[in-house]
């Protein structure tokens, strides 16, 4: 259905910079003419409303009790959001993860956002659809003001936007729901294959690294019940016996660096602005140097496995401690300390003496237990784990690339039908009068996680 969409017989200008053309016959109407601004304090109300968060998945409610995430002090400055209200970010816009997002429910959030409730011209579903799909592109720069890329709410109400006749955004809207609940399922699927697939590959890594590679080895103790019994001869060290805190400050012909849960080190990518969602200060002279080698954790996210051995010399946040290692491999270190067996140890230890973070002090850090063979047994595991489990990353690597796919096309499939470019007013009258296959939210994007303002603030 989705290969036998067409352009529309006619196209006018819009005069807009980043529209181009639209269908003969949408209008274009001034924003003022479809929302109005509403700021309501919840002041000491607010123990009577629940937190919602704009992120890339949408307006959504945050859960508190948790204690992870940044939280307001005075959460009497939040403002009201209703159902049906617009929650727009308009500050930091090439950075911000989400400019806009349609509320499906009542709340409060910060009072930094800006909320519009709709005067019943138009759409809501559709005006979100419309500047979800410009804020994907990043393409409201002409309307950017200041050092912080602000949009000013007055030049967003006074800014037009294209307005098909109401059945026909409705039709819009009920097709891109189908559409994004197809292409949802489907990344899903992939997702769940991705887990069971990262499943396998720790298990290989969690027996090699707490067990060894010779099945008759004698056993003892390790005193850990996740870990149970760990070969005979292997040595226990506490962390402090084996790290050594290092401090280098910033080298700015250095690349800048991040911890992902999944991956370990990673390399940012600071020219790429639209992918780029996570906060990158203009200021990187108190980043600290981490060379290769070297063991650099987040300690706001070493709960969640944010740590590794950099294959690469970089730069990290302040937030992050950077060590040098002794009387162990790196490589061992980096394969054992990042499996499912040592992730447990790091949860234990952190908490949330910092407000809002679960922050993980280096003393305690430092007496969690490590457990290696000789030097030689080191090597022969790294070179197992490598051999063996290479035919699974190979398989998640061309899922990751399907999925970046999928979302690429999603992305643009919802550009080109809330701008007109494809007509689906056939397509959605053929659509069955059911609820979409899948409208849940796709959440593999928090899995990548690296810092965040939130972290950069907590230094």
């Amino acid at each position: 259905m989705i290969a036998d969409l067409k352009p529309y017989a006619a196209y006018k200008e819009s005069g807009l910079p980043w529209l181009g053309q639209v269908p003969g016959h949408w209008g274009l109407i001034p924003n003022r003419g479809l929302v109005r601004r509403r700021k309501v304090l919840v002041g000491k109300r607010h123990g009577d409303f629940r937190l919602l968060s704009l992120t890339k998945q949408g307006v959504i409610v945050r859960d508190i009790s948790t204690g992870k995430g940044k939280f307001s002090s005075d959460m009497g400055t939040s403002q009201e959001v209703r159902t049906g209200d617009l929650v727009f970010c308009l500050f930091d816009v090439p950075e911000t993860p989400r400019t806009v997002g349609l509320s499906r429910h009542d709340g409060m959030i910060t009072g930094a956002y800006t909320v519009f409730e709709s005067i019943g011209s138009g759409s809501s579903e559709y005006f979100e659809l419309f500047y979800r799909a410009m804020d994907d592109r990043k393409l409201l720069s002409p309307l950017y003001s200041g050092l912080r890329n602000t949009i000013p709410a007055g030049r967003l109400l006074g800014t037009k936007t294209p307005q098909p006749p109401p059945d026909e955004q409705a039709a819009i809207v009920r097709f891109l729901d189908w559409a994004n609940g197809r292409l949802e399922r489907a990344i899903r699927a992939k997702r769940k294959v991705i887990a069971l697939l990262n499943e396998q590959k720790q298990a290989i890594i969690h027996r090699a690294v707490t067990r060894g590679l010779n099945p008759s080895a004698p056993l003892k103790p390790s005193g850990i019940p996740w870990l149970g019994d760990i070969p005979q001869h292997w040595e226990v060290r506490k962390l402090r016996q084996l790290l050594s805190r290092v401090t280098e400050r910033n080298r700015p012909d250095l690349p800048l660096l991040s911890v992902v849960r999944e991956k370990g080190v990673i390399k940012r990518d600071t020219e790429d602005r639209d992918g780029n969602h996570n906060y990158i200060p203009d200021d990187l002279s108190n980043y600290k140097v981490v060379r290769c080698g070297q063991f650099a954790m987040n300690k706001m996210k070493a709960w969640q496995g944010s740590y590794g051995v950099s294959q690469v010399d970089g730069i990290v946040s302040p937030a992050y401690f950077v060590f040098d290692l002794r009387e162990v491999g790196d490589a061992f270190f980096h394969t054992a300390i990042r499996s499912k067996a040592y992730v447990p140890f790091f949860t234990l230890a952190s908490d949330g003496v910092r407000v809002g973070q679960w922050d993980l002090s280096e003393s305690r850090m430092k007496e969690i237990s490590f457990f290696f063979p000789p030097a030689n047994e080191q090597v022969a595991i790294v070179e197992f784990v490598a051999r063996e489990t290479s035919g699974v990353s190979v398989a998640i690597s061309r899922l990751e690339r399907e999925i970046e796919l999928l979302r690429e096309y999603r992305t643009r499939l919802v550009a080109d039908v809330v701008t007109g470019k494809l007509d689906v007013r056939d397509a959605a009258a053929r659509l069955p009068d059911k609820a979409p296959l899948d409208t849940i939210k796709d959440d593999a994007e928090l899995s990548d996680e690296t810092e965040t303002a939130d972290e950069e603030a907590a230094v």
